[in-house]
């Protein structure tokens, strides 16, 4: 609803223009100018004033915390002058109540004057430089409102002869994030070590939120399950040992990698087909060992090497599953450990050093206790019967798990084997079995006999059974639940050229994306419309969550097809290496997934940092794109 009005309004707006630009009778109610407030020093920060004047009834919104509706004001500086740029500092917004937008809206009117410090470059002569003042906004009355525009305005900053002076050499509050919610590395290296530590650690949590790592879920519960069986098995000493291997492998692998492989190294060795068909392999051979067809053990000589024999496996299996959680938690490279990864690359070594573990173990901390309390129940009196059947359940979710590396195995190989329907397939016969097997109609070695069902077994086959069912659905064309949906691999094209409904992919499949950057610039400069360029991967499951919840939403769709749309493969395909290396030497990140948006003569417009769940974000992204 909030959407139509904003829609409604806006075109009114445009409509209104028309006659007026034909008259030449219309002006804008806003009026912009700006002015450095004093001369400075080269080194030195100066700060540049903008000032919008605009007539009385009319009214733009604020920069900050503006709800999902309105276009919220923007203000830039670029210049080679400029080292960097800090936050903009607003007046204190007016909070009312929009009959428009149904909504509390946060917005400027009357006169209203706007602070943006910049570092100046230490290289300057005395004398006089420029720089660009970039201020985007909308501007509306109560009835209406018109396009977000942007307006560049130059500005002359005095440069002194002298040194920089003390104290006039730092950005005061510098955010590490710009006011798209990008990463600014140099700025929270900037900050200082405990502000990038807690920046590092709030990464860390925000990751665990990412498709890509529940499916560590199960595997974790089943394996220390089995762990808690094995005699003089210490579990707090086992799953601080699998914490600290999932740190230790995450930040020593991650670096090994960088500097060895460049910054997309870790996203190379997770995407590699062999390392999914290694994965998928040790999960099937997890999965058959908890159905009872074997018991798990170290060869003699790796006991004695690892452990002297302490139990069977010791600690050997633990540090071995932790490696395994680093490997999968790598196909989903957030942005903040992209730049890191990059800055490694380039032969930083103290913060990315400092900024992985750090986010490791945020990462792996509640893989701690996901480790601790199954080893526990496992050494509770009377606990065999009913953790067999723990067991036998978390079997078949580690099956359905290999499912997903055997995909991302193939599509990098493109066998078109284990395709959509194959997955989904196979997943709803994995779910039909585990119900069935709740009901007692399958029993296995280790199984006691059922003589009567419980409710809890009852109600855990039902949900089994009926989400089996769910699945099955899709193969008859019914899209299914995004977060499901992002672990499949994409519908084969020629599926969804012939109209299938598989999933969410066939109506944003159809706009058609280019799959070269050259391709969608030389279509751009004809069509004058700027270019979406998705960088993305077969393996990478957020990307496929985005390309699954928000690209198809009608609010997005509307805005792509007013883009020429481009999509990047980092992992596989024709061409990927040479994706990888575009991303980061113009972009400076390795993240997945990652979008920016372009220019026709190929200038960056915009850039989003991945994987969000509020549309409302990506939107503003998209709206930039194409007011830029």
């Amino acid at each position: 609803m909030r959407n139509n009005q904003q829609k409604i309004r806006t075109l009114i707006g445009s409509l209104l223009l028309i006659p007026a630009v034909i008259l030449a009778q219309f002006q804008d109610p806003v009026t912009l100018s700006a002015k450095a407030e004093d001369s400075a020093r080269a080194g030195e920060v100066v700060d540049i004033t903008i000032r919008a004047e605009m007539d009385e009834e009319w009214h733009i919104y604020a920069i900050y915390d503006v709800p999902e509706g309105p276009i919220s004001s923007r203000i830039s500086i670029s210049g080679d002058a400029i080292q960097k740029a800090g936050r903009v500092e607003e007046p204190t917004p007016i909070v009312e109540w929009d009959e428009g937008f149904e909504m509390e809206t946060r917005f400027h009117k009357g006169n209203s004057e706007f602070t943006i410090p910049v570092l100046l470059k230490d290289n300057l002569e005395p004398g006089t430089v420029s720089v660009i003042a970039k201020v985007l906004y909308q501007v509306c009355n109560a009835s209406l409102c018109y396009p977000p525009r942007e307006e560049e305005i130059p500005v002359s900053i005095q440069i002194e002869e002298g040194e920089p002076r003390a104290g006039m050499m730092k950005l005061a509050g510098t955010s590490p994030f710009d006011q798209s919610g990008n990463i600014n590395l140099d700025a929270a290296i900037e900050a200082g070590f405990f502000p990038f530590i807690l920046l590092a650690i709030s990464m860390g949590f925000l990751a665990l939120l990412t498709p890509c790592v529940f499916p560590m879920i199960p595997i974790t519960v089943s394996f220390f399950t089995k762990q808690g069986e094995l005699e003089g098995q210490n579990p707090l000493k086992q799953a601080t040992v699998y914490t600290l291997g999932i740190i230790g492998t995450f930040t020593l692998l991650g670096l090994l990698l960088a500097i060895t492989l460049g910054a997309s190294g870790a996203n190379q060795l997770a995407a590699n087909p062999w390392v999914n068909f290694f994965i998928a392999s040790l999960f099937i051979y997890f999965a058959l060992s908890l159905f009872g067809m074997y018991e798990i053990q170290l060869p003699q000589s790796l006991s004695q090497f690892s452990l002297k024999q302490e139990g069977r496996g010791g600690y050997m299996g633990t540090l071995f599953m932790a490696v395994t959680f680093t490997l999968t938690s790598f196909t989903c490279t957030v942005q903040f450990m992209g730049l890191l990864l990059v800055a490694a690359s380039q032969g930083q070594w103290f913060w990315p050093a400092v900024g992985m573990l750090v986010f490791s173990a945020a990462f792996a901390v509640p893989f701690f206790f996901l480790a601790l309390f199954p080893s526990y129940l496992a050494k509770m009196p009377q606990s065999g019967s009913w953790l067999n059947s723990v067991k036998v359940v978390m079997g078949f979710l580690e099956l359905a798990a290999a499912f997903k590396f055997l995909s991302n195995m193939d599509l990098v190989w493109g066998w078109g084997f284990f395709t959509y329907k194959m997955v989904l397939a196979s997943w709803a016969i994995i779910m039909l079995f585990t119900g069935i097997y709740l009901l007692g109609k399958i029993k296995l070695p280790h199984d006691s006999k059922v003589d009567s069902l419980s409710v809890p077994r009852m109600i855990l086959s039902f949900m089994f059974i009926t989400f089996s069912l769910y699945l099955g659905t899709g193969l008859f064309g019914q899209n299914i639940h995004g977060l499901i949906d992002s672990y499949l691999p994409p519908p084969l094209e020629s599926s969804i050229a012939a109209g299938s409904n598989e999933s969410s992919y066939s109506k944003v499949h159809a706009l058609g994306w280019h799959k070269e950057l050259e391709d969608g610039l030389a279509e751009a400069r004809i069509a004058g419309k700027p270019v979406f360029v998705d960088f993305t991967g077969y393996t990478c499951t957020n990307c496929r969550w985005m390309e699954i919840n928000i690209f198809p939403e009608k609010e997005v769709m509307d805005r792509f097809e007013e883009m020429i749309l481009v999509q990047l493969f980092t992992d596989g395909g024709p061409n990927y290496r040479e994706h990888q290396q575009y991303e980061i030497d113009r972009f400076g990140t390795a993240a997945l997934p990652f979008y920016v948006i372009l220019s026709p003569d190929d200038i960056e417009i915009a850039r989003f940092p991945g994987m969000s769940r509020n549309i409302g974000d990506f939107l503003d992204f998209l709206d930039k794109g194409l007011a830029g």
